[in-house]
């Protein structure tokens, strides 16, 4: 009981709180919440973040997420994204740049199946292209926002990147949902 106390002491501070100025404690309290949250409450809150007019655009934090993620993140991410966009925006991007070279590589050798990058060929990627692709599949699949909110709420850590204003407006969407 008293950690489901403190959960609420800590969400409420948020509950309608100015992210542009969030409590200097904005890490640590998120940390806390992401540890004894269900997932899928941190992927609303994350959600709520990536749409917000008060953050930058989402391609811009998934391209800032790239930037910040080991390997492992960078492909499973990439994959995510991959996968919830359809042939039409493969197709566009196939002939632009190193994106376009190793999506047409790995489009050749999926052949029906999806799109799926090794961790080598993610990491020929730059964060600029990364920004560019979710920026195209959120153009495509307005959904995609969810998909990367739940493939984040696995790796709250790096979130933590995105810095305060975006955990503010999560940590603020989690204290909606806990009332």
């Amino acid at each position: 009981m008293a950690l489901d106390f403190d959960i609420g002491r800590i969400l409420q501070q948020y509950s309608g709180a100015n992210p542009h100025q969030p409590p200097p404690q904005v890490e640590q309290d998120f940390d806390q919440i992401a540890q004894n949250s269900p997932r899928e409450h941190l992927a609303d809150g994350l959600s709520e973040a990536f749409r917000s007019d008060q953050t930058p655009p989402f391609g811009s934090m998934l391209g800032q997420l790239f930037g910040q993620g080991d390997t492992q993140q960078r492909t499973g991410m990439l994959n995510q994204l991959l996968g919830a966009i359809g042939p039409s925006v493969i197709g566009s991007l196939l002939g632009s740049g190193a994106l376009g070279g190793l999506l047409n590589h790995a489009n050749r050798t999926a052949g029906q199946q999806q799109v799926q990058l090794t961790p080598e060929e993610v990491e020929q990627l730059s964060p600029e292209q990364v920004q560019e692709l979710a920026t195209r599949a959120e153009q495509d699949n307005p959904g995609i926002i969810d998909q990367m909110s739940r493939f984040y709420a696995q790796n709250p850590t790096l979130v933590k990147t995105l810095g305060g204003a975006a955990l503010a407006i999560a940590l603020g969407k989690m204290a909606q949902r806990n009332r």
